[in-house]
């Protein structure tokens, strides 16, 4: 059974002879955690660094303000995890945020008395149901996930220009309860934030409790093993997509109710930064391990990097470059990590 361990579990019905001893069992454990405290010690360290030669970079308001910046990157990252613990990735992320904002912020200028519980619904069923697409494509169609997300990427880009017209909603054309679900605040905390801890500790705990969460970390360390057990592969990839779409949905409202001006290049540039702090949270692109918890580290990350570009005025582009730099670092730790428990695994069981 997972944990936040950030490792892949045996499928559930393996065989006694096969599952890892105790003594494996505790090293995969060792290195994940690992991965998820390195990430954390960066991220001291980096705002250390940062404090020190400007120290209103640690001020509450500041703090708070990077927080807010990766709440909404931390929502997409959550689902996007679930796709990539599968062997699978979904490129098309940034797209279904922006459809789902302009739609769900262009609803409430249209219909400003709607429920905003309603808005939240719909923009993630509009969310899901671009998730069916991808899913559909990958698991009944039998096409690369890479493949049918990059194409979905465009189309549902183009989706958003046709519906927008080249049109833009700004925040005087919707009701302030809508924007308030990001300014907002319970117990002085900004609802935004709840919003992005509420949807990583469910993720978090369905991941290690539930079945079917634990279910995809089969799918991920050995998919042809997970088969043979009778764990349903297709229909738990198939989900996995689902529910990222829903989360980027989700996302979508949010960046809407957060930025209040939606166009259809909402969202634009996204997927590279989710899949950056999906990797760098030290979810394997492989499969199989990582944890909801590292997805958020990993965007928190990122969006103290970026703050700190800011606030030390330096060139903002180099974000970019940053972002392609960590995903290319983390594979290959990745890449070098599981090649090392592979072979410790194979010792322990000869010598078992």
């Amino acid at each position: 059974m997972p944990d936040s361990t950030a490792t892949a579990p045996e499928p559930l019905d393996a065989p006694v002879l096969d599952r890892p001893r105790p003594r494996t069992a505790r090293l995969l454990d060792v290195v994940g955690r690992v991965r998820e405290v390195g990430i954390a010690l960066a991220l001291g360290l980096l705002v250390l660094v940062v404090a020190i030669q400007e120290p209103r970079f640690v001020r509450p308001g500041n703090i708070e303000e990077i927080l807010l910046s990766v709440s909404i990157l931390s929502i997409v990252a959550v689902g996007q995890t679930l796709v990539v613990l599968t062997r699978n990735i979904d490129l098309s992320v940034g797209s279904i945020v922006g459809v789902s904002a302009f739609v769900c912020a262009d609803t409430m200028r249209g219909s400003p008395d709607l429920p905003i519980p309603l808005i939240l619904i719909l923009g993630i069923l509009i969310g899901a149901g671009l998730g069916v697409v991808n899913g559909f494509l990958v698991t009944v169609g039998r096409v690369p996930a890479i493949v049918v997300t990059l194409g979905t990427l465009y189309i549902f880009r183009g989706v958003d220009f046709v519906i927008a017209e080249g049109d833009q909603v700004n925040a005087a054309d919707v009701p302030d309860g809508f924007l308030d679900l990001a300014t907002a605040r319970v117990l002085g905390i900004p609802s935004l934030i709840l919003f992005a801890v509420v949807i990583v500790a469910v993720a978090s705990y369905g991941l290690r409790r539930w079945r079917s969460g634990r279910e995809l970390y089969a799918i991920g360390s050995n998919p042809d093993a997970a088969r043979l057990v009778g764990v349903p592969s297709g229909r738990l990839v198939f989900g996995a997509f689902v529910i990222c779409g829903a989360l980027a949905g989700l996302a979508g409202v949010l960046w809407a109710a957060r930025f209040g001006t939606v166009d259809a290049r909402a969202g634009s540039g996204l997927e590279l930064a989710v899949v950056a702090a999906v990797v760098v949270g030290g979810v394997n692109i492989f499969g199989g391990s990582g944890t909801a918890y590292g997805a958020a580290l990993g965007a928190i990350l990122l969006g103290t990097i970026e703050n700190a570009l800011s606030i030390l005025k330096l060139n903002p582009f180099w974000l970019q470059a940053i972002q392609g730099a960590v995903i290319i670092a983390a594979v290959t730790v990745d890449a070098l990590i599981t090649r090392r428990l592979q072979r410790a695994l194979r010792k322990a069981r000869r010598r078992a």
